[in-house]
């Protein structure tokens, strides 16, 4: 099973790639003046439709795009390595359902930054480790919830942190929301364990096994009782050929010593 686990270029490369382009979107405001805000979700209203595939490239503020970027790069990194074959699937279809589910509760304002991405990631992380109930991906899950756990009181409003800042926590719980959705969508049959013994079957009956019917209810070791005996059979062996003795001396065959 640890064969899934396979690392390669695309575990470094997914990441660097996908955090060096919010980078670039970034440095190309700052060059060229532009001002992306705009392109951002903005909740029912079809114009802000558009925001569901940009949001996540635009941020506010370098502070802003710092804070996404590392964990974007820890979490990618763990999401190709572990389940390289739902990755762009999971990141795909993850900015676009959490981006509409922004759209439709969000609030009156624009939504930006790829915090919805990070929360998609923690969650589908998480809740696919705990489903496979496979020791390295739950393991992987609680590894999730140490670092990253506390992210869980920004999916409820709290509309202003220091400084000021608005965030989105309508994105951050869509972020959760769609997380959970594509973990029970997506399966990993690669990672069910292996049947290896009868016991280990759905359809195992111990009353039919030969083993356990040598334990009682209280798990003590009890004697099988004896068989039956058909009624007409003799318990021993009977025939109707006379049989011949020959009785021999108890002397040693044994040749004498010559004198």
């Amino acid at each position: 099973m640890d064969n899934h686990f396979k690392f390669t270029n695309k575990v470094i490369g997914l990441p660097l790639f996908f955090v060096l382009f919010l980078w670039f979107v970034f440095w190309l405001e700052i060059r060229f003046d532009f001002d992306f805000v705009e392109n951002g979700i903005y909740p029912r209203e079809f114009s802000g439709l558009q925001g569901v595939i940009f949001s996540p490239f635009i941020h506010g503020d370098i502070e802003h795009l710092y804070n996404n970027s590392i964990p974007l790069l820890i979490l990618l990194a763990a999401l190709q390595f572990f389940y390289a074959s739902h990755s762009v699937k999971v990141i795909g279809f993850g900015i676009l359902l959490s981006g509409i589910i922004t759209w439709v509760i969000g609030r009156g304002n624009y939504h930006i930054g790829a915090s919805g991405l990070i929360y998609v990631l923690v969650s589908f992380v998480f809740f696919k480790g705990i489903q496979t109930q496979y020791y390295r991906l739950v393991a992987l899950s609680l590894a999730v919830i140490v670092v990253y756990g506390g992210l869980v009181w920004y999916v409820f409003p709290s509309p202003e942190i220091s400084g000021g800042k608005a965030i989105s926590w309508e994105g951050h719980l869509a972020g959760l929301i769609t997380g959970f959705i594509l973990s029970l969508f997506y399966k990993t049959p690669e990672y069910r364990k292996l049947i290896k013994y009868d016991w280990e079957k759905p359809d195992f009956n111990p009353s039919e096994d030969k083993f356990m019917q040598r334990f009682d209810a209280n798990g003590n070791f009890v004697n099988l009782p004896a068989p039956e005996q058909t009624e007409g059979l003799s318990s021993y062996y009977s025939s109707d050929f006379p049989v011949d003795y020959k009785i021999i001396l108890d002397k040693k065959n044994e040749s004498k010593p010559e004198p």
